[in-house]
């Protein structure tokens, strides 16, 4: 080959693979890896007559911890702002947690906006914006009234218990139960280390007969509720990363032992460990940014003073807003 002739062929080559690495931005940004992260936590509303007099919404401290102990800072996210408001904090954080409570999951505000955000992530991730979303006990049940388009939810009594897990066949190529340690998977199922505060839950029954529920989710867990009822306790997205539990990971097993009598364990703190680091790398996959600097420190809960509640109601500290 003449030397033109090498010189004109390296040319090409070099053209061709650079049109080839703009052309796969999708591969790239999930390839890429946000070092400080904002997972985002929506209020709930306040129903407890005991809260009431400190505001209409809130936030229990153990969330914003358990985010934390994942190395993730946290956003409140009020319930009176506008949807552009919405719109707007969505491109910002890089993740969401829906929390536990007691309100109504198709008609209230925590519903309305919880809607919002659930479509926004919805089309980010068709088109490629990586974005996650995790539901604790009520939240789990949210995640399945948004997808099914109604509520399946029955009374599924499991209140102030520490359970064991029936783990699926679907659990060991789980996105969340990925890179566990096989002692803790093991003892998932034979020890109590999942705190049940609920009265209302998705039976299995509901979820199984249910097309829309069933293709997206993998139901990675089940339980059985006092009233024999045989209930959904572990969810995961099968194509967007959406997560749910039943139960409460975010309690300190320490709190267990002294409000509520369970026994806690290493495996017990572990497993909380692990799940929270788990959502938080989720949300390091996010390319969500602020402003500015500036903007980003404002909008943070450390704005914020949690209230001592521990002599009034079950939580330790409260965010009130």
């Amino acid at each position: 080959m003449s030397s033109t002739g090498f010189s004109t062929f390296a040319w090409l080559f070099f053209a061709c693979c650079f049109c080839y690495s703009i052309a796969r931005p999708t591969k790239l940004n999930q390839e890429a890896s946000n070092d400080r992260p904002v997972i985002g936590i929506l209020t709930q509303m306040i129903s407890d007559k005991a809260m009431k007099p400190f505001g209409k919404t809130y936030i229990p401290s153990s969330y914003v911890k358990y985010i934390e102990s994942g190395g993730s800072r946290v956003m409140p996210i009020r319930l009176t702002l506008t949807t552009a408001d919405y719109e707007s904090i969505f491109r910002k954080i890089n993740g969401l947690v829906f929390i536990g409570g007691a309100v109504d999951l198709e008609k209230s505000d925590y519903a309305r906006v919880a809607k919002i955000f659930y479509r926004l992530a919805l089309k980010a991730n068709d088109n490629g914006d990586f974005f996650p979303i995790w539901g604790t006990c009520m939240g789990l049940q949210l995640l399945t009234v948004l997808v099914a388009g109604k509520c399946l939810l029955e009374k599924t009594t499991a209140e102030n218990v520490a359970l064991p897990l029936n783990l699926t066949s679907e659990a060991n190529s789980s996105k969340m139960f990925e890179g566990f340690p096989q002692k803790l998977m093991q003892a998932l199922t034979e020890e109590p280390l999942t705190g049940n505060f609920h009265h209302y839950g998705l039976s299995v029954k509901n979820f199984q007969e249910n097309e829309p529920l069933r293709s997206f989710f993998s139901l990675l867990s089940t339980n059985v509720a006092e009233n024999q009822v045989h209930f959904v306790s572990t969810i995961e997205g099968r194509k967007y990363p959406f997560y749910g539990v039943q139960w409460h990971p975010e309690v300190n097993p320490f709190q267990w032992e002294r409000k509520r009598n369970f026994p806690h364990s290493a495996h017990a703190v572990q497993l909380s460990s692990l799940l929270a680091q788990f959502f938080v790398n989720e949300g390091r996959r996010s390319l969500h940014q602020f402003d500015n600097p500036e903007e980003e420190a404002s909008s943070l809960i450390y704005n914020d003073t949690p209230v001592y509640a521990g002599n009034f109601t079950v939580y330790e500290q409260i965010y009130f807003f």
